[in-house]
């Protein structure tokens, strides 16, 4: 099954296909020297990383969810020895090209995964980033007419593995899309402590289709984005804690304006969503959450109405 068309303008409109990760035949589990991101090597070091049988359980479910919606999901050609959970880093949709995006050496091999999918879009539609963008899928948000990306700044990258879009994605992203306005917000970085990493944008930050969020001011290093993130959103946001962004209250899944896909056991941020009039379909996903990324993070969505 490939895909023919793709077509996302925002975060929240009816999904109409998405792709989601797989949990199949990753390989051995990592070193913490070579975990890529801080919460992996919190499981790792703790002997509580997740089995794949767990995550493909997790998976498996998503996928029943999003079918049982009437929506069409395809899923990563399988690269032995290969974690191919989180999608959503190897690519993202902006109205109708596919962004490449461009990932640590370490998971680079992920495109050959789901690159098949896409073998009768036009390349034409494929936008590959030059050398020197780095840009991975959960630090890009399509907002209509603009562009959301979290960045790290310049020395971040010299100083930590968790960084993983840099300024020169947001000057690139602008080059491709003249007609958006783009929005750069710079993360919070660290190798060692989950609590005070943002991995990416998704992690601190989720907007809503009713025109509410959920934000973790701190994940975001400047206050000055904090504050337009609080105006933008006044009177419609809950901020949540380091403790709620470590288990990714952040981190939700829209699939229409009115109905979101959230974590299983988020209580205080479930209850607000509903008190907002959203429909909220809870899933177990705490296995996949040991990675540091969760419902946004396993998401590719291909096709938004």
């Amino acid at each position: 099954m490939s895909i023919t068309t793709c077509n996302v303008h925002n975060e929240n409109s009816h999904l109409k296909s998405v792709i989601v990760g797989i949990a199949d035949s990753w390989g051995d589990i990592p070193t913490p020297e070579e975990a890529i991101d801080p919460k992996s090597r919190e499981h790792i070091l703790a002997g509580t990383y997740p089995i794949e049988e767990n995550v493909k359980r997790e998976l498996d479910g998503l996928v029943k969810v999003l079918e049982n919606e009437g929506i069409i999901v395809y899923r990563p050609q399988n690269v032995d020895g290969l974690n191919q959970v989180f999608t959503r880093d190897v690519g993202v949709v902006i109205t109708d090209k596919l962004v490449r995006t461009s990932m640590i050496d370490d998971r680079a091999p992920e495109w050959n995964g789901i690159s098949p999918l896409f073998s009768r879009i036009n390349s034409s539609d494929i936008l590959t980033p030059p050398k020197g963008v780095r840009v991975e899928g959960g630090d890009v948000m399509p907002m209509d007419d603009e562009i959301w990306v979290g960045i790290g700044d310049a020395k971040d990258f010299d100083v930590f593995k968790t960084a993983r879009t840099n300024e020169a994605a947001v000057v690139w992203l602008k080059e491709k899309f003249p007609n958006h306005t783009l929005r750069a917000f710079a993360l919070s970085k660290s190798d060692t402590d989950p609590r005070l990493n943002a991995l990416h944008l998704d992690c601190c930050l989720s907007p809503l289709g009713l025109g509410h969020a959920i934000f973790h001011p701190e994940g975001m290093k400047n206050e000055a984005d904090r504050e337009w993130i609080r105006e933008y959103y006044a009177g419609k946001i809950i901020e949540v804690d380091s403790e709620s962004m470590y288990h990714m209250h952040c981190n939700l899944f829209s699939i229409s304006p009115a109905t979101i896909i959230s974590g299983e056991g988020f209580n205080r941020v479930n209850a607000q969503l509903r008190e907002w009039g959203y429909r909220v379909i809870e899933i177990p996903m705490n296995e996949t959450s040991k990675m540091e990324g969760l419902l946004r993070c396993v998401t590719l969505p291909i096709l938004r109405s």
